[in-house]
């Protein structure tokens, strides 16, 4: 008999997106979870008009919550997407024909990145894939509070599916500009916990150097205005975020009188 899997999603003030995955994943599996922390839109409604498995839980950062999702889903074999993503007619095939023999093999996701209605073919967010599909005996989030990873063990046998899943990373430059400053404070605040520094190179050139890695190096020019944009916005995130730690370990040697 064909194990089953379960598809979880965190979600927070996502009414202009939950429905649209929603529809995507609609008949691939009897378990949906959407681990909801504190909208205050139309999203929680959205989501009981499907009839999905809704739970209301705090946030805990990116990786401690996803954990929590994954484990209040039904089977151990356990799907994560956002809910600014969708998936296509092919990967919702060939997630049907899945047969999960080896809880040591995870499944590798294409994607295909949208800024606005531009798809990003070139730069940062060409030729984009992550690992989504896993089973949670195994394999699970790690605690990280932004950018977080999948713990994996050595023996894992990644393997990849047909299709893609769409990501509507930003919709305009206003979305695009708050989502690049939430996430370089944050992923500030974790070098500063895990003791990491902001060298004067990694401030001045490490922007630089991003800027021309994905717009040139990695062609981003061939996406037009959006491929500027793009690589513009990862050098203005790098900026910050080595700016921000900079002045979190100031702020910390002035505390303890520059000991």
């Amino acid at each position: 008999m064909k194990d089953k899997f379960s598809i979880v999603i965190v979600s927070k003030n996502e009414e202009g997106n939950i429905e649209r995955v929603l529809q995507s994943i609609a008949g691939l599996t009897d378990d949906i979870l959407v681990y909801d922390n504190g909208s205050t839109d139309k999203t929680v409604d959205i989501l009981h008009s499907f009839g999905v498995h809704v739970h209301e839980g705090q946030w805990m950062g990116f990786g401690k919550t996803k954990q929590r999702a994954v484990e209040l889903a039904k089977y151990d074999w356990v799907l994560c997407i956002d809910a600014d993503e969708a998936l296509d007619a092919e990967l919702q095939n060939s997630l049907r024909t899945i047969s999960f023999q080896d809880a040591n093999t995870v499944y590798q996701l294409k994607f295909k990145n949208l800024l606005g209605e531009k798809h990003l073919r070139w730069g940062e967010w060409g030729g984009d894939k992550h690992i989504r599909l896993f089973n949670r005996k195994i394999v699970n989030w790690n605690d990280a509070i932004v950018h977080e990873e999948l713990i994996m063990p050595p023996s894992v046998n990644i393997q990849s599916l047909d299709g893609y899943v769409l990501h509507r990373t930003m919709k305009n430059t206003v979305e695009y500009s708050r989502k690049m400053v939430t996430y370089a404070l944050l992923n500030a605040e974790k070098y500063f916990s895990e003791g990491k520094r902001s060298s004067w190179t990694r401030r001045y050139i490490s922007p630089q150097f991003s800027f021309a890695r994905n717009y040139i190096f990695r062609a981003g020019f061939l996406d037009g205005w959006e491929g500027l944009l793009s690589a513009r916005m990862t050098a203005f995130y790098t900026f910050l975020k080595y700016a921000r730690l900079h002045e979190l370990w100031k702020d910390k040697q002035r505390v303890s009188g520059g000991q």
